[in-house]
């Protein structure tokens, strides 16, 4: 067997914005994919809501498509068509089973979201069996992670964050700015190195999953490193959305004050959701709002970065009198934010009010599904032995104090603004 490698076709961030625009494109155009209901209480209710003829044609309507955008993401990028045929279905039937775990009434009441099974159940066959190289070569993580990023694009809407008044998109700014750079002196005091710097300064700083894949991308940064950053994200997100809400209601504070404590400090989307709903509606606006701000900055903070990545990384920029030109800073820069901007530009101001109502759901059910089909790849190709080994632990110091720093100094913020 020949161990030449294949070449790319079209570059990866390239093949997202294609296929999420094919994705969107097919959405406007009327071809909308039912949503699947995956929520009960009981065995009666997997027969009676989950399991009935209409929800799995959903789901396989939904299975069909998301298949065929994998496929061709598969010829793009150069992946072993055969073997790809069985790692996909593969990773869908357990990201399946993720989605029916969270769909549990109790364990909804939990604030659990699906990502988090999706990632525990990769990582438990990953720990418990060998998995062939090969099956670890065909898993997409990042491909199905940014395709989901560019359906997030979707649901930016800049007019109703403008609408909700400046103070969230003030409040992004501050605490960005602020808390990007305690996480980044932070890392460099501990000595960790340049590229988990980066990702966790995003990481904490931003949005969490998406900023340290956005991140990733302007770094060229290392797939490990990257799923090291994202497993710490949804960890710790887990007791922030549980007990921060209650800490607010214990002490009493405003709504205004805990939504924007929570849009702010919590890291992935559907956790600032779960958790401002168990404060009340005027928090959870505030909390929609502020985390949709930060959202606002991934680009902005993507192409900060990756010039900053190019000037100081580049070889070129070892000469003084050489800088890198504009051409190096394009390359380095991740295209797949274009496809996130594009999208949120186009559901901003071209798509029409009742056609945006009528495929909103389906994209986000869209966006759900490839971000749990990501989580779960992830922990097919993660071992705990690479999370918390010996030279993980000054990482795992530097997250956590500076998701220290990231909630006193947001809820400082939070009082000043919305108090």
């Amino acid at each position: 067997m020949s161990s030449t490698p294949t070449r790319l076709i079209l570059h990866e961030d390239w093949t997202v914005v294609v296929l999420g625009g094919l994705i969107i494109l097919l959405a406007i155009s009327g071809v909308i994919v039912p949503v699947p209901a995956f929520g009960w209480s009981s065995l009666p209710d997997l027969s009676d809501k989950v399991f009935t003829i209409s929800n799995l044609r959903a789901i396989g309507l939904q299975f069909i498509l998301v298949l065929f955008i994998a496929v061709i993401g598969a010829v793009l990028t150069a992946k072993p068509i055969k073997r790809f045929l069985i790692s996909f279905p593969s990773v869908y039937v357990l990201t399946l089973l993720a989605l029916f775990l969270a769909g549990n009434k109790q364990v909804k009441a939990l604030n659990l979201e699906a990502v988090i099974f999706s990632l525990s159940i990769g990582l438990i066959i990953s720990n418990v069996f060998r998995l062939p190289a090969w099956f670890r070569e065909t898993l997409s993580t990042e491909l199905f992670v940014k395709i989901g990023l560019v359906l997030l694009g979707t649901s930016i809407i800049f007019s109703d964050i403008l609408k909700a008044g400046s103070l969230g998109l003030i409040q992004a700014l501050i605490v960005v700015l602020s808390v990007w750079y305690f996480a980044f002196w932070l890392c460099r005091k501990l000595k960790v190195d340049d590229e988990l710097t980066m990702m966790i300064s995003s990481a904490v700083s931003i949005c969490g999953v998406s900023a340290a894949i956005a991140t990733s991308g302007a770094i060229k940064g290392d797939s490990k490193k990257l799923s090291y950053v994202i497993s710490m994200v949804l960890i710790t997100a887990i007791p922030m959305m549980i007990f921060m809400p209650y800490i607010a209601t214990y002490f009493n504070f405003p709504q205004q004050v805990t939504g924007a404590w929570l849009g702010g400090s919590i890291d992935t989307t559907g956790a600032v959701v779960a958790s401002g709903t168990l404060v009340g509606d005027t928090a959870l606006k505030i909390s929609t709002i502020v985390k949709f701000s930060q959202n606002v900055l991934l680009g902005v903070a993507a192409f900060a970065i990756s010039v900053y990545w190019t000037y100081t990384k580049n070889p070129l920029a070892k000469d003084e009198n050489t800088r890198p030109t504009l051409a190096v800073i394009w390359e380095r820069f991740p295209k797949f934010v274009l496809g996130f901007i594009g999208a949120s530009l186009l559901f901003s101001f071209f798509i029409p009010a009742e056609v945006n109502a009528g495929v909103k759901d389906s994209l986000k059910s869209l966006q759900g599904l490839w971000f749990a089909l990501a989580f779960t790849s992830i922990g097919l190709e993660t071992r705990f032995f690479d999370l918390f080994n010996k030279d993980s632990r000054k990482p795992l110091y530097a997250f956590l104090l500076a998701q220290g720093f990231n909630i006193i100094v947001t809820l400082i913020v939070a009082f000043l603004l919305f108090g």
